[in-house]
């Protein structure tokens, strides 16, 4: 193939001419293939790459060495297919497309010819430019089938909601990361059976992101290391089924949103981190009376980090052996609200399953309004044994210092505290005068004794009045604080920033001296460790 847009220029490019008239080569074709091959690779356009077969005997078939092949939006999927079976490189490492509002006619034609060409990479990016719900979309784009890749070690494909059906047949024998998002999964030939091992028998990073079309999901692996599910929407309305998992080799796993979810199972020996965001209480809101609560079993022995921002329940939920658990993160507890608010019953059920937990790793939440909102922090009558706690507030402009007391006071062995506050992208407006956010006031007043809390990082400070009259309280009952770091919001500037740290130096102790290294941070250790 000439020219993979098939555009044939009038003329030839004049040649190059030394000092004697004679004509030569010119100096850029007399450079090694290797370099020129680099060359091309720059310009990131197969079709800008195949034009250049016209300048001389010498590039003719030069594109076709290339290692790789780069398609812009938009890509016409014939010129793909014609580039891809002129090109003559013993092995195609990449492949990127891209194709704007694309059908399954965008990739039909050349996908199985890249399937059996390429040993490195694949990304296919379709961009869907026309508005409409993501449900909508997912049942009307029609489908294709997704060949075999016997030799590619990476697929991302981004579908826009083009829906795609598994080949039933094949190995993808050298596939170490699959990424697939936006898609609507059609077809007998289910995911679970593409990615367990018998026929992707090294892949090593899955992630599946917003699929449309799941009913059970069963994966067995021995080489994954790391899975990430998250938007995985049901192919009816009884929901996603079973979740299954068992793999001997997993170290790392994200669960998100898997919506309608009825049975979550994980069999993984060597798992170190489970991060599960919503899918439990997505099943559950509105569902207090139903029989079909879901329900998880997992055995991860060597868990060390938990991440549970879910709904908890000890009679669906099962952990099994978890003593080697390093931290724990819990679903938000929310300060001010109804005295039956059942997320919060998340919370406190699963603090109730753990006597020692050396890192806990939670969140406060404040309604914006909460008069005629009752104080529900003291449904909180004890907390696991701790040595780190980080704790993120959302304050919504009200003060924090009551809900932050109630905690401390029941983490008296603490010697980390990393505080963060969550909301607002400027200064929040505060709480009007007389707040019941002010209640109760024994905070302001009454000894705590921290003595064995060594460091404090502070983040995203606004430097308002309820902020610096907690940390205030901080220098008061941490009596052993050996650093304090506070990082500004991005909305500080410098000035606010100077003057909050010159109203932190008005109150700190003799024996504590003050840092400000810049318009961000400030440091606050001992003389002897400044």
């Amino acid at each position: 193939m000439e020219d993979c847009d098939g555009e044939i220029p009038a003329k030839r490019p004049k040649l190059s001419y030394d000092s004697d008239g004679a004509s030569s080569e010119d100096c850029l074709s007399a450079l090694p293939d290797d370099i020129l091959i680099n060359i091309l690779l720059e310009l990131f356009n197969a079709a800008a790459v195949a034009r250049t077969s016209v300048l001389s005997t010498r590039w003719r078939r030069l594109w076709t060495l290339l290692p790789g092949l780069h398609f812009p939006s938009p890509s016409d999927p014939q010129r793909i297919r014609l580039a891809l079976e002129s090109h003559d490189s013993p092995a195609l490492r990449f492949l990127r497309v891209r194709v704007l509002d694309g059908t399954p006619d965008s990739v039909a034609p050349w996908l199985p010819i890249a399937a059996r060409r390429l040993s490195g990479r694949l990304s296919l990016v379709n961009r869907v430019t026309r508005n409409g719900s993501e449900e909508g979309m997912a049942g009307e784009r029609g489908a294709f089938e997704l060949p075999c890749f016997e030799k590619a070690t990476s697929i991302r494909l981004e579908l826009g909601f083009l829906g795609v059906s598994m080949t039933p047949l094949g190995v993808f024998a050298g596939l170490t990361d699959l990424f697939l998002a936006r898609l609507q999964l059609h077809g007998p030939c289910t995911l679970g059976d593409v990615v367990s091992s018998p026929r992707c028998p090294v892949l090593r990073y899955l992630c599946v992101d917003n699929a449309w079309g799941l009913g059970n999901l069963a994966i067995q692996s021995d080489s994954l290391l790391e899975i990430t599910l998250k938007h995985l929407h049901p192919a009816d309305a009884l929901g996603l089924g079973h979740v299954s998992i068992q793999s001997k080799s997993l170290l790392r796993m994200k669960l998100a949103s898997l919506l309608s979810l009825q049975q979550l199972t994980i069999m993984a020996p060597a798992l170190e981190l489970l991060l599960l965001d919503p899918y439990f209480a997505k099943s559950c809101y509105g569902k207090a009376s139903s029989n079909n609560q879901p329900v998880a079993n997992i055995c991860a022995p060597r868990l060390m980090r938990l991440i549970w921002n879910d709904a908890y329940d000890p009679s669906s939920t099962q952990f099994g052996n978890i003593e080697n658990l390093q931290w724990l993160g819990t679903y938000p507890f929310r300060v001010y609200g109804k005295d039956d608010y059942a997320p919060n019953s998340y919370f406190l059920r699963l603090l109730q399953c753990f006597e020692l937990i050396p890192n806990l790793r939670f969140r406060l939440t404040y309604l914006p309004d909460i008069t005629n909102r009752q104080y529900l922090m003291e449904d909180i009558t004890r907390l696991p044994h701790i040595t780190g706690m980080s704790l993120a507030i959302t304050p919504q402009g009200h003060s924090f210092g009551a809900s932050v007391f109630h905690v401390l006071r029941m983490s008296t062995g603490a010697k980390t505290l990393w505080l963060t506050l969550v909301g607002a992208t400027s200064r929040p407006e505060a709480c009007s005068s007389g707040c019941v956010c002010e209640q109760p006031s024994n905070w302001k007043t009454e000894d705590l004794e921290l003595n064995r809390l060594q460091e404090v990082e502070i983040h995203k400070l606004r430097g308002t009045e309820h902020e610096s009259a907690l940390i205030k309280r901080l220098f008061d009952w941490a009596t052993m604080l050996k650093k304090m770091t506070v990082t500004f919001h991005r909305s500080v500037n410098e000035s606010e920033a100077k003057e909050f740290f010159q109203m932190l130096q008005s109150f700190s102790r003799q024996e504590i001296c003050a840092a400000y290294p810049d318009m961000v941070t400030i440091i606050v250790a001992r003389r002897g460790d400044a």
